[in-house]
């Protein structure tokens, strides 16, 4: 029984996504397992300073939302999230070889240095796509559940249009999907 942790799913999606958190990362990527709900996917994720404080932090878009992480050994943890309709602007600047990256949301910037130039204008370029179209987020909330679509099914063979052979069909595709 080698049930894969959130966190090991977790490390394996950055892994796809051809990210490779610093060190300095490993305390708030622990934290991920808590904050991220099962079925919410990592879109990009960026680490560098909070610019207030000077925490090392890490920023995660996810399909559904943006996630500052700020895990400080003094301070505790710190976790804001930012549904993608309430950010009005994303920008980075680069200089040398590290970016920084300023979050508008709602009236409040969020100021990030010291981040990779390469992943500050990809990650950028991630939450602009989600920001573009915000109610993608609320798709996954609306489709049905598979017991709600078994009872449709049901219904469906009661009232005749499915024959006893096509409703086990669908059925058996259905249970099949289920966790």
């Amino acid at each position: 029984m080698s049930e894969k942790s959130r966190l090991d799913e977790i490390k394996e999606e950055l892994k796809k996504l051809d990210i490779s958190p610093t060190i300095f990362a490993r305390k708030e990527i622990r934290e991920l397992p808590d904050i991220l709900s099962p079925d919410e996917r990592i879109v990009y994720l960026v680490e560098g300073r909070n610019k207030l404080n000077n925490h090392h932090i890490i920023l995660v878009a996810t399909d559904r939302r943006l996630i500052f992480v700020d895990k400080e050994f003094m301070y505790g943890l710190k976790v804001e999230d930012f549904s993608y309709s309430k950010i009005s602007s994303i920008q980075y600047e680069t200089e040398f070889l590290l970016a920084s990256i300023d979050i508008q949301v709602t009236d409040d910037v969020i100021e990030i240095d010291g981040v990779g130039k390469y992943h500050a204008e990809l990650f950028c370029e991630k939450v602009r796509d989600f920001m573009s179209r915000p109610e993608q987020h609320f798709q996954s909330k609306s489709e049905p559940s598979i017991l709600d679509q078994l009872e449709q099914l049901g219904r469906l063979k009661e009232a005749g249009v499915l024959s006893e052979e096509e409703f086990l069909e669908q059925k058996k595709k259905l249970m099949e999907k289920l966790p």
